[in-house]
């Protein structure tokens, strides 16, 4: 790829997933988009977006942001560096590529830099927005906010299976935390496990009625992660589960739902709220339901925004 040469969004897509940028490691892919599009003759500005106090180890990071110079774009399209763990490197074969980002979304930032470059050869007002910690916590779209370019539309990239999403998913986050006694397993009687009361709030959890929404499904749940002892013969003092709920409704009904589920034997810290949203779509083009949650509540649009695989770049020009 040189600058004068069109992009090539398979060649694209292969470099970037070649960069591992699980999320709060995205500075290594941020970089190489950065030195790309100012090579292809975007003004481009890279924002720092701060680690959390838990990864305060894990570098530099950033949004990457480019346009014209001195242009207010109408339409951004908009997409996150980051990927969900572990990193599975890049492979091929003669149909498909494989690996992390391929699909989410590093595919996607290649469609969308390739379709912004066509448009802007045609006249037309186009930004670029990509964004690091979308798989987390939206870090990156909330830092993109305290500095808002400006635009009449956003396309927020996602897997949609090149169709345009009627509605996303909220995502409420919760950490369940028990404790209890230590003991010496042969001597119960003498300790209070947190383990025991963490799997038995859990059970609770798994056989809620989570809310449904007729046209777009159930809310789902996940228990994700579990810790908690020091080992089989060591009755534990602590123990706790990340759980994640996707959500179709306003998050209010599940916080009360989980909470009562861990009455008496955890206590409930929710840690993410990404709200379930409705979106507009183009009259014609084939919609979907996005089961996952996306940046869209936590970007910095002008008006109004659609989610999509980001190769029908002209449709939300009729939102």
């Amino acid at each position: 790829m040189n600058a004068l040469s069109p992009i090539d969004p398979i060649q694209f897509t292969r470099q970037l997933c070649e960069i591992e940028s699980v999320t709060y490691h995205e500075g290594a892919v941020g970089d190489f988009l950065a030195d790309f599009l100012a090579q292809r003759g975007w003004a481009v500005e890279k924002t720092p977006v701060e680690q959390p106090k838990e990864n305060a180890g894990g570098g530099p990071r950033w949004n990457v942001y480019a346009s014209a110079a001195g242009e207010t774009p109408d339409l951004v399209f908009s997409t996150h560096m980051d990927i969900v763990p572990p990193y599975i490197p890049f492979s091929e074969d003669a149909e498909f590529m494989y690996g992390r980002g391929v699909s989410d979304a590093k595919g996607i930032i290649a469609a969308q830099v390739a379709a912004a470059e066509a448009l802007r050869a045609e006249g037309f007002r186009i930004g670029l927005l990509f964004v690091s910690g979308e798989e987390r916590d939206s870090a990156g779209a909330k830092a993109a906010n305290l500095s808002p370019k400006g635009s009449r539309f956003l396309i927020n990239g996602e897997p949609t299976d090149n169709r345009l999403a009627l509605a996303s998913k909220g995502a409420l986050r919760a950490a369940f935390k028990a404790t209890g006694k230590m003991a010496h397993s042969a001597y119960p009687e003498l300790g209070e496990s947190a383990v025991h009361k963490l799997v038995e709030a859990l059970a609770r959890v798994l056989a809620l009625p989570l809310p449904v929404l007729e046209d777009v499904g159930p809310s789902t749940i996940n228990i994700g992660q579990i810790q908690g002892g020091y080992a089989p013969n060591v009755i534990a003092d602590k123990a706790e589960a990340q759980v994640l709920v996707r959500t179709v409704t306003n998050s209010a009904p599940v916080r009360a739902q989980l909470q009562e589920a861990a009455a008496g034997l955890a206590e409930v810290e929710f840690t993410l709220d990404t709200p379930f949203v409705r979106l507009r779509a183009v009259e014609g083009l084939p919609t979907m339901i996005a089961k996952f949650s996306t940046d869209i509540p936590s970007s910095p649009t002008g008006r109004t925004a659609a989610a999509g695989s980001g190769l029908h770049p002209r449709g939300p020009y009729a939102l």
